[in-house]
């Protein structure tokens, strides 16, 4: 069993009406980020990912961040978070957010008609933050060459997969009991 396993049946889970979270350091901060675990994911994330071309890696803030700043530092391909603050620069992209728990709004810069894109975060669970980042980047006319999410939740909506779009994942887990339970311990290809 790997790293990311163990630290996956280790996590609390809290219940938020009626909703169970993994609180995990990868998708919260919480507990501390053991840099062991984050170098396996990032390994992972290289290995499973198509990268031929790729001009750019995106990400939605917050959780993605320290995930896709490793990859791009392991791979030299640049960075280009989505942001939840407007700026108002040139080529700033909106798009609508909604999550099995919050709606935002937010921004993306620096992407452009033809750039090759890798679109990297941490939890894939109603697929709603990656269904409005997916959505946007097509708007843009970006080529999504690839799409990985660290940890997939299983159960309920998937509104990325019910809009058609393709998600790699790490590890597929439940909850179950009040206890995480591995579904699929290589994920989605």
């Amino acid at each position: 069993m790997d790293r990311l396993q163990e630290s996956l049946l280790e996590c609390p889970i809290i219940e938020k009406d009626g909703y169970h979270y993994f609180v995990h350091p990868i998708s919260d901060g919480v507990p501390q980020l053991d840099p062991g675990l984050l170098r396996e994911i990032v390994i992972r994330i290289i290995r499973k990912a198509e990268l031929d071309d790729v001009d750019k890696i995106v990400t939605p803030a917050a959780m993605g961040i320290h995930i896709s700043t490793a990859v791009s530092l392991m791979t030299d391909i640049p960075l280009t978070v989505i942001r939840k603050r407007e700026y108002g620069l040139d080529g700033e992209t909106a798009l609508h957010q909604t999550t099995g728990y919050s709606e935002n709004e937010m921004y993306i810069n620096d992407v452009r008609e033809g750039d090759r894109v890798l679109v990297l975060d941490d939890v894939l669970s109603t697929g709603g933050t990656l269904a409005a980042v997916l959505g946007a980047l097509d708007d843009i006319g970006a080529d999504v060459v690839d799409t990985v999410a660290v940890i997939k939740k299983v159960g309920g909506d998937n509104e990325v997969a019910d809009a058609g779009y393709d998600v790699k994942t790490l590890v597929n887990v439940d909850v179950v009991d009040g206890e995480v339970v591995i579904v699929d311990a290589d994920g989605d290809d």
